[in-house]
């Protein structure tokens, strides 16, 4: 009976003779001359023919070998081999002869017969190399996911990958901000989970959670890569809210009472999102997570070409320098920066100032609007042009349905929105805030002095509690 070889040691069977003892040594792998540890294991193509060596034959002469799979001699399976000096030669290699082989051979040292037992590990492949890149079959390209607000939701990926020696394959799950590849970031995932399909095929699994999804998460596309050594395949999903069935409760009421109830369903369907904006923005839930908040005010803006003989603005206090921070050729954005700072006492948070550069532009402006009591936009025909402008509106947008205590207050610049041509880029969340989000008017010509009714209202919709290091100064 063949013996297995699982420990670091060697087994060496003694016949003494014609006597009918067998004696069964035990010695340590080390103490033999004739031991390579690479012998030990073999690598065999499929559908190839292959050899497998005995180990150490090369330190004797006697090419005398038997050799056994498992429990069985070799020479009683029924199948193609032939035996040559000592080595075992295989016709064809077939997925099934992978396994453990045995290798006697006998040796007469001083009239003793010794018989070696040595062990080779077998594996059967298909290659040594991918030949192409991982197929991604799960999940379909641009497909739509339906999820369920405020809930966990996993995105799964199952890529299978060409079979290779040195196996390293790669699967990652990645967020794009507003559809864009250029703004992504890689989600939570779990480990991979490799499964052996086949001898040539091994499927990878990849899950990526998305702890509690929101509004926003609905706005942006999910990719999933998956690459090795050959090349990288991508797949991207978006998500959609899922639509909860519900049966009509007025089953068997009159036709005309249940034709005014769907159509007042269709209304409040219709315009939804435009009253869920406006109860937040007038009955803000007051919660921020008891994060400490750093600023009072982000500033959001788009500078204004510079007009021919502006003026700067002084930082002395007074009616006079009051007077000068509305002068009317001073972009507005210029006047804001210094009345709500310098002279009412907030503190302000500015992109180009108060934000480190050479981050995730999309990440520092969600987490400085997470930090900031309100946002302010001043809006503009060049505002709306702009992206990255237009993804501090979306994102603050986003944070008032999220149940944030932010406020939000726009500054239209160029007219109210029914007297601009928005762009067809902006987002439809944008396009549909614009026109119930609370908003002021500025016009260079009426708001300029200091009592009047712009600023008077914009001191009003700011944050009762300061948090800014500056003392206020009252424009008289």
């Amino acid at each position: 009976m063949p013996l297995d070889e699982s420990r670091p040691t060697f087994w060496v069977l003694l016949f003494r003779g014609t006597e009918s003892v067998v004696t069964l040594r035990v010695v340590d792998k080390l103490s033999l001359g004739c031991f390579w540890p690479n012998e030990s294991s073999v690598l065999l193509h499929v559908n190839a023919g292959g050899n497998i060596s005995c180990p150490g034959l090369a330190c004797s002469d006697n090419t005398g070998t038997v050799w056994f799979k498992g429990n069985t001699a070799f020479s009683k399976q029924k199948r193609q081999f032939c035996q040559r000096d000592g080595r075992l030669e295989l016709c064809t290699v077939w997925e099934p002869d992978s396994g453990v082989y045995f290798c006697d051979r006998r040796i007469i040292e001083e009239e003793v017969t010794w018989t070696f037992r040595r062990s080779v590990t077998v594996t059967v492949i298909p290659r040594l190399k991918a030949n192409s890149a991982p197929e991604i079959r799960s999940p379909a390209a641009n497909l739509t996911e339906e999820v369920e607000l405020d809930r966990p939701h996993n995105l799964t990926c199952e890529a299978f990958f060409d079979f290779e020696i040195d196996f390293s394959p790669r699967v990652l799950w990645f967020m794009n901000y507003g559809g864009s590849i250029k703004n992504r970031t890689l989600l939570d995932m779990e480990t991979l989970r490799q499964t052996r399909v086949s001898l040539k095929q091994i499927k990878v699994t990849r899950k990526a959670t998305i702890e509690e999804v929101t509004l926003q998460h609905l706005n942006h596309t999910y990719t999933c890569v998956a690459g090795n050594r050959v090349g990288n395949s991508t797949v991207t999903i978006t998500l959609q809210r899922k639509t909860k069935v519900i049966w009509p409760s007025l089953v068997g009421y009159p036709l005309a009472s249940f034709a005014v109830v769907a159509g007042l369903g269709v209304i409040f369907h219709t315009k939804r999102l435009e009253l869920q904006i406006i109860w937040r923005s007038h009955f803000p839930y007051g919660k921020d997570d008891g994060e400490e908040k750093e600023f009072d005010v982000f500033l959001s803006y788009v500078l204004s070409p510079p007009s021919a003989g502006g003026l700067a603005l002084s930082s002395r206090t007074g009616a006079q320098d009051c007077e000068e921070a509305h002068l009317s050729n001073v972009p507005l954005e210029v006047q804001l920066a210094q009345v709500l700072e310098e002279q009412w006492g907030y503190r302000l948070c500015l992109i180009e100032r108060d934000v480190l550069p050479g981050g995730a532009y999309a990440n520092d402006v969600i987490l400085t609007i997470k930090r900031s009591q309100m946002l302010l936009c001043v809006l503009s025909a060049d505002y709306l042009a702009n992206n990255d402008a237009v993804f501090v509106l979306e994102s603050g947008v986003q944070a008032l349905l999220q149940k944030s205590a932010l406020k939000l207050l726009l500054i239209w610049t160029d007219g109210h929105p029914s007297s601009l041509n928005l762009p067809h880029a902006s987002l439809e969340l944008v396009q549909r805030a614009l026109k119930v989000l609370p908003s002021l008017t500025w016009s260079p010509h009426k708001s300029s002095a200091a009592t009047s009714s712009f600023w008077t209202s914009l001191r009003k919709s700011m944050p009762d509690h300061r948090i800014g290091l500056v003392s206020p100064t009252q424009c008289q």
